[in-house]
């Protein structure tokens, strides 16, 4: 798997207190909070957060809205890199604790909310930028089911999950989107530039991938600043979406939501990614 070096994501503990004292520089919240409680639907709420909460915002916490909590606690929900998170603001203001809160069954109280707030949303967000991406299909447009995978043409892996799928693909039961990036070797987006800029992205992928051992496609001389900008976005997609290495795969389940499978599934995964055989 292709490996790249990052700035990590914000880390938490799964429990953290944080004081008032312990506030930072607040960074830009980005999209307004909103605010759950019980059935109601969210509604719009000032991003003005008491100091412990404004410290994690500027620690890399996205604060996504808020919800009634017991005990005279009061929720937040939000997003740590990709990861969802539940936050509580003590009575007081002065105290933040990061993590599950559980009632007397062990049921976690915020779990709702975070389908609700951050969950459904943040799906909603990350597959309206999938489908803004540049991505070559691969299978047919009246496939039931649509899965995205970062790949770069040296990828083995791209490869090994390539051939994985095609008896979905060529059932018609899966449409692969193969959002392409050039991150592996030196060569890798001058390839990806000939399968983008082919009479036939799709065929030109197929070719690839079906001679991929013998060395794949073969790389255009010279990468145009247009394909150039689509694999920047692309690969800052990539990594704004939690992946290190490719193939970065996402995918729709039942329920709608975005789920991520980080390299070459194994097989017995397969049909959870592609779906029934």
């Amino acid at each position: 798997m292709m490996a790249r070096k990052i700035k990590p994501w914000l880390l938490l503990a799964p429990i953290l207190l944080l004081s008032a004292a312990c506030t930072g520089a607040k960074e830009p919240v980005a999209t307004p909070a909103t605010q759950a409680t019980g059935n109601a639907k969210p509604v719009a709420t000032t991003t003005n957060h008491p100091a412990p909460i404004e410290a994690l915002e500027a620690r890399g916490l996205e604060v996504l809205g808020t919800f009634d909590a017991p005990s005279g606690l009061t929720g937040y929900a939000g997003l740590a890199g990709t990861d969802p998170v539940s936050v509580y603001l003590t009575s007081d203001g002065q105290h933040a604790l990061v993590g599950s809160l559980l009632d007397a069954q062990g049921n976690d109280v915020g779990a709702d909310a975070i389908r609700k707030l951050v969950i459904k949303p943040v799906s909603e967000r990350t597959w309206s930028k999938l489908q803004d991406a540049a991505w070559v299909q691969d299978g047919k447009t009246t496939a039931p089911r649509t899965v995205y995978a970062f790949s770069d043409p040296n990828c083995p892996y791209c490869n090994l999950f390539w051939e994985a799928a095609r008896p979905w693909v060529d059932a018609g039961k899966v449409q692969l989107r193969h959002v392409m990036v050039g991150v592996i070797r030196a060569d890798s987006a001058n390839k990806a530039a000939a399968i983008l800029t082919a009479s036939s992205p799709e065929q030109a992928l197929t070719s690839n991938e079906r001679n991929f051992a013998n060395g794949g496609i073969k790389p255009v001389a010279t990468v145009s600043a247009k394909v150039r900008a689509d694999l920047n976005a692309n690969e800052l997609l990539m990594l704004e979406l939690g992946f290190q290495g490719t193939p970065g795969i996402l995918f729709l389940d039942e329920d709608g939501n975005v789920q991520r499978r980080s390299g070459m599934p194994q097989p017995a995964d397969l049909t959870t990614v592609l779906g029934p055989r």
